[in-house]
């Protein structure tokens, strides 16, 4: 019986030696590899994100006191993969204002589906108040044919091909609302499926079939 608890105790004593040696200074564990690795990674996803700078203009407050200034800024931040949101945020520096803009649109990042990575899967009209935007695919090889504030979202969103034009108003913060809109509205052909509750293959049958009728009408039309 002594013996069975003289091993038991000397079986502690090694594990007590054991958890100080894990331990670092001032009593505190060490940090597992494994959370230090996933910090590396949020920093090189962080580095890999696509800012967007879009408009930066100066306000003022009318106060009891006099007037306050402060400079508002207008960001675009996406992964280029398929993520984007954006913010504007107000600060009494440009930098700060910036800072607060990108940290904003980084909690709203919405996911946009891609035909091949490089293109939106179908054509997009939107309106958001007096700004119209037109969206359309295009072939690889096109390039970003669109100006302004919706090259800036597209580049941030990874999109490499598209035709688009902006109508109306010409205010930035309009035109980025309207163009991330239209984002949000495509829609994959996985994504019809589903909410039809039909499968895939059938969704590109049904559409083969209604262009191959379109053609014959218009043949014998």
């Amino acid at each position: 019986m002594t013996d069975d608890i003289q091993t038991k105790i000397e079986a502690l004593e090694e594990q007590n030696v054991r958890d100080e040696q894990k331990k670092g200074r001032g009593g505190k564990q060490r940090r597992p590899k494994k959370d230090a690795e996933a910090k590396n990674q949020r920093s090189v996803s962080e580095e890999s994100l696509v800012e967007k700078l879009v408009s930066v203009r100066r306000v003022t407050k009318v106060v009891k006191g006099g007037k306050n200034m402060r400079f508002s800024a207008l960001v675009i931040v996406g992964d280029g993969k398929g993520k984007v949101g954006y913010a504007n945020a107000k600060a009494r520096e440009v930098p700060d204002a910036i800072k607060k803009a990108v940290g904003k649109a980084k909690k709203r990042f919405v996911k946009v589906p891609m035909k091949f990575g490089k293109t939106v899967h179908h054509d997009v009209n939107h309106y958001k108040g007096s700004s119209r935007v037109i969206i359309r695919t295009a072939k690889a090889g096109t390039g970003v044919i669109a100006g302004g504030a919706m090259r800036s979202m597209f580049e941030a969103v990874g999109i490499h091909d598209v035709v688009a034009k902006g109508m109306g108003t010409n205010n930035s913060y309009n035109v980025v609302r309207s163009t991330f809109n239209a984002l949000k509205m495509t829609e994959s052909p996985r994504d019809v499926a589903k909410r039809r509750g039909l499968a895939i293959q059938d969704l590109n049958h049904r559409r083969k079939v209604l262009s191959s009728k379109k053609w014959i009408d218009e043949v014998q039309g």
